[in-house]
């Protein structure tokens, strides 16, 4: 299979579709085999006493490492671009996308779940029912799960008297 027959359309990462842009920027560097410096620590720099395949590692591995930071990075908005801009490191780089969403995804669940437990179905089911679900699913996509069984205790619950 060739490369560019693959669907992996890489989505400029936003802030709110990282997992998405992750899987997709990892399947598409690993697929393309220019990974080495994600799957590799930095070897030790050149020297006049380095051993010629000491220099062809490290040669390989600053070629992959160049490549992949300034792939990463022409693939996020540039309204977010401005806090990986001193990243030359791809594991560093990203290392600091992966701590920024991760705490991002927190606050957006916490916020959720708050948001989530204040509401009251009411007489007309149709608009709050379809918040729930909507927070429901967002968490879901946040990997906080709710089971159907707490779902359904929660809006019974939360049932006019």
């Amino acid at each position: 299979m060739n490369f560019h027959d693959m669907k992996c359309d890489i989505p400029e990462l936003k802030g709110d579709n990282y997992k998405l842009w992750k899987e997709r920027i990892l399947l598409h560097l690993g697929w393309m085999d220019i990974d080495y410096a994600i799957r590799k620590d930095e070897p030790p720099p050149i020297t006049e006493n380095s051993q010629p395949n000491d220099v062809e590692l490290y040669e390989t591995w600053e070629r992959s490492n160049r490549l992949r930071v300034m792939f990463i990075k022409t693939n996020i908005s540039t309204g977010i671009r401005g806090f990986v801009d001193q990243y030359n490191n791809v594991q560093e780089l990203l290392k600091a996308i992966n701590e920024q969403f991760e705490s991002s995804d927190k606050a957006l669940a916490s916020t959720l779940i708050m948001k989530f437990s204040t509401l009251k179905l009411t007489s007309i089911k149709g608009v709050r029912e379809h918040h729930m679900r909507d927070i429901a699913a967002q968490l879901k996509n946040l990997e906080v799960t709710m089971s159907d069984s707490f779902l359904v205790h929660y809006i019974l619950n939360s049932l006019p008297q």
